[in-house]
């Protein structure tokens, strides 16, 4: 089916399998990324309390950034640790300036702000030691991964973040990042609607797991709570028992551990939990990249629509018609015609301006291909670590539970050990 001039230009075609070439320049630039200069670290977190933007009293939560030079480690020498604290809208900032500045890569996430798809014990207070010590380490990887990519690790403002406490957030707002604006494109490409309907489905499937879990860990914990009712009873029984006394005492015993154990083993699976909300937080990264995507596409069709309207404009002077209805049309038949002088001036000025827009075109059309290119090879890399990533923890998460149901299985095989002594 032949593609209508209507449609508007042609979507830039999906970049050919990467030459050798550009897979030695890339691992080239892995090897110069920052984390193989400097050791960046979280490692502290402080509540503090300020005065907000309106002058409010607040408290919030400071972040002490940690960072040494890897190359006079290498050399024998101990180099000073370099320090600075940053808080979570400091993160926030830096994160929204890399998704502006590089349209094109799927910036790593931050952890969540305020807690979410937590099971009862645990505390849903922003302040709370162990959603704060958990936030620390998500921001950590957050540095690590930035500090690790290629493309991220060279920006000048990312560096400054880790290395200048005083006049970073001038130096990004100086930028201007915050005025290039996201327009929706009509007619999206194909590609990157189906992406953004991944990136949407990948966000939702995410959210219901950590929902199951939260129900699940709610129900473990009361199961084995329960089970100290057993260690009670069987330690009150032992006491009115002679024969009976030491089997019971005993299987009490390995009842009362089994249900003390289940504490560690839900702070065991907060961690798991932590890598998937990860990945709930990386799909509006993938958002971001189409969003840019829409933009370019979006000033493509515009540049086209101006370029198709100046060519008629110019055609129409050159042979006297119109064909289309227009209000220079309806004043040249009241008040006469132009004179062939204004009409070649006229037409001289347009054949310029269709000169330039023939030009303007093939720069958006060469702009949006290179976008594609440097995009798609940056989806593939992330896809690649996200399913490393995730087959990792899904993997581990299943070990830990088939190894927390033995510890369960083992429990009652030393009951039934302790009952059958007596």
């Amino acid at each position: 089916m032949e593609r209508s001039r209507e449609d508007g230009p042609e979507p830039p075609p999906l970049p050919p399998e990467e030459p050798a070439a550009e897979q030695r320049g890339r691992a080239a630039a892995m090897e110069d990324c920052l984390l193989k200069k400097i050791e960046i670290s979280v490692s502290e977190a402080e509540k503090r309390t300020g005065r907000n933007a309106v002058n409010m009293q607040e408290t919030y939560t400071a972040y002490l950034i940690e960072t040494r030079a890897v190359e006079s480690q290498t050399e024998g020498q101990c180099s000073p640790v370099d320090s600075l604290w940053r808080r979570y809208s400091e993160f926030e900032l830096l994160r929204n300036y890399l998704l502006v500045t590089f349209p094109h890569i799927v910036v790593p996430p931050l952890p969540e702000k305020r807690a979410e798809f937590v099971w009862h014990k645990l505390s849903a207070d922003n302040m709370d030691p162990d959603f704060v010590e958990r936030r620390r380490i998500g921001l950590e990887n957050f540095l690590l991964r930035v500090a690790s990519h290629p493309i991220l690790c060279q920006d000048k403002i990312f560096y400054s973040f880790l290395t200048q406490e005083g006049g970073w957030k001038e130096m990004v707002n100086e930028t201007g990042f915050q005025l290039k604006l996201v327009l929706e494109l009509k007619n999206p490409d194909k590609r990157f609607t189906e992406l953004k309907h991944y990136s949407d489905e990948l966000q939702s499937v995410i959210s219901h797991l950590l929902r199951v879990r939260a129900r699940v860990a709610d129900r473990l914990y009361g199961v084995y709570k329960v089970h100290g009712n057993y260690g009670r009873v069987f330690s009150e029984w032992s006491a009115i028992e002679k024969e009976m006394g030491d089997g019971l005492q005993s299987a009490g015993h390995h009842m009362d551990v089994y249900s003390s154990s289940i504490d560690d083993i839900l702070e065991e699976e907060e961690h798991y939990a932590d890598q998937l909300k990860e990945y709930l937080f990386y799909a509006e990264a993938l958002r971001a990249v189409c969003r840019k995507h829409e933009l370019m596409q979006y000033d493509l069709e515009m540049a086209a629509q101006d370029l198709t309207s100046k060519k008629q404009q110019c055609e129409e002077l050159a042979t006297g018609t119109v064909r289309t209805f227009s209000l220079k049309g309806m004043t040249s038949k009241l008040f006469g015609q132009e004179t062939p002088e204004q009409r070649e001036a006229k037409i001289k000025v347009l054949e310029e301006q269709i000169h330039e827009g023939e030009e303007q075109l093939k720069s958006k059309n060469l702009e949006g291909r290179d976008f594609v290119k440097t995009a798609w090879a940056d989806i593939e890399r992330f896809k690649e670590q996200k399913n490393r990533d995730l087959k990792e923890a899904l993997i581990s998460y299943a070990v830990m539970q088939i190894s927390m149901c033995k510890k369960g299985i083992q429990v009652w095989t030393n009951a039934k050990e302790c009952f059958s002594k007596m």
